[in-house]
């Protein structure tokens, strides 16, 4: 197991000395941080909560939220809110 996980490592710096020019690869690299971060985190948002209709309730309300403009903070405190009434009252 720990060669596999040093292989999966090291393979990249010898075998791409230099510079990426592809833009399909550039692109592709820049956005998997994101994705493995969404693929983590969604799954958790909707199963954290007693019922998974408040979950994702939170999730829309924070994906409103912040593209209102809410901050980080706010976002936060509004979707702990959704989770909280909807699971209080349904």
């Amino acid at each position: 197991m720990a060669l596999v996980t040093y292989a999966v490592r090291l393979l990249p710096l010898v075998l791409i000395r230099r510079q990426i020019k592809n833009r399909f690869i550039q692109s592709f690299l820049y956005y998997v941080p994101y994705v493995t971060l969404a693929v983590m985190t969604f799954p958790a948002i909707i199963e954290a909560t007693q019922n998974p209709i408040s979950g994702l309730s939170a999730l829309i309300v924070g994906i409103a939220a912040a593209w209102s403009g809410a901050g980080l903070f706010d976002v936060s405190v509004i979707c702990c809110l959704t989770v909280f009434l909807l699971e209080r009252f349904i």
